[in-house]
């Protein structure tokens, strides 16, 4: 059985930066579409950013708008992880952000994958 684990969340200030890790415990990170998801208190779970495998960058990521030249999503082969890079961090960037393998993506819209991190909190203050 395949685990997530993330890890990096905490608490900052807006305008601060916020790096996340995913790291994974089988060898999924260069065969499945990785994304971060997350859930703010009383919200659905909504996709923050999606990273498909290959070696190209540009074409094979995708953000939600609400973060989209703020976030960052890349993927270390070496050590089978995920990050997301969070910089410029606003207030309703708040909630808890998981880890999620093998996402689908059908006309627009995404599909998350049945392999979950446990989720890591992420806290922006004013």
């Amino acid at each position: 059985q395949v685990q997530l684990v993330e890890s990096g969340g905490g608490s900052v200030q807006a305008g601060g930066s916020l790096r996340l890790s995913c790291v994974s415990s089988g060898n999924i990170i260069s065969s499945k579409i990785m994304g971060w998801y997350r859930q703010a208190p009383g919200k659905q779970r909504e996709l923050v950013a999606a990273v498909a495998p290959g070696q190209s960058t540009g074409r094979s990521t995708d953000y939600a708008g609400s973060v989209k030249g703020r976030f960052t999503i890349s993927r270390d082969y070496a050590r089978n992880t995920v990050n997301l890079e969070m910089h410029n961090v606003r207030v309703e960037d708040t909630g808890v952000y998981y880890c999620n393998a093998g996402l689908k993506k059908v006309l627009s819209t995404w599909t998350p994958g049945n392999i979950w991190g446990q989720g890591t909190q992420v806290t922006v203050s004013s």
